[in-house]
């Protein structure tokens, strides 16, 4: 795997300016072509997916740089084997599958009287737990993205600690307030990596 296909969209900061954003290739050719070497010594691309920077060896040509990020990362690939090798009988099309479930008795009489009975209520009360631990991870990620390249970038900026636990809060209106006097780019990027969880209470 490459990684570009690792890192699907990247910036890059050159102090507190962003000089770059793209795919991890584009971004680093970018870079490259522009930026002295001196320069390139100082840059920081940030994977927006996890707000957290990347190492690139900037050494040689670009297509030496290129080579060397589509090189294999080491890491094994693992192939899943559905231990299920022969299918039962009924309902193949839904994949329904039996188990056991344990309620307490008032808990069964409220299933039953549901519209559908029990079984369509269980499926119906799985899906809606399942997306909405979807969206409180969605969130979180996006927390995280951002709190990593706070972390990185302007931990000594003025607010900083205000800024996180208005990141953590969802609160937009006081994150704004705590970095009016950021490094505008800094400041954009981090309400760009922070827009999921700012959603919440928006």
């Amino acid at each position: 795997m490459s990684n570009e296909q690792t890192h699907s969209y990247c910036t890059a900061f050159l102090g507190a300016e962003a000089v770059s954003s793209g795919s991890l290739e584009q971004v680093v050719t970018t870079v490259k072509g522009r930026l002295s070497d001196s320069e390139l010594a100082r840059v920081l691309i940030f994977d927006d997916s996890t707000g957290k920077p990347i190492d690139v060896d900037y050494h040689g040509t670009t297509d030496d740089v290129l080579t060397r990020l589509a090189e294999p990362s080491g890491e094994s690939t693992v192939t899943e084997v559905n231990p299920q090798t022969t299918r039962r009988a009924g309902r193949p099309k839904l994949g329904v599958v039996s188990g056991e479930v344990t309620l307490l008795p008032r808990q069964w009489e409220w299933l039953k009287a549901q519209p559908g009975g029990a079984s369509v209520t269980l499926r119906k009360l799985v899906d809606e737990a399942r997306r909405t631990g979807e969206q409180q991870s969605t969130i979180r990620k996006s927390q995280e993205a951002a709190y990593a390249f706070m972390t990185a970038m302007a931990g000594d900026f003025s607010h900083y600690e205000e800024a996180l636990r208005a990141l953590y809060a969802g609160d937009a209106e006081r994150l704004d307030q705590c970095t009016q006097d950021w490094a505008p780019d800094i400041r954009n990027h981090v309400k760009q990596l922070a827009a999921v969880a700012l959603q919440k209470k928006n």
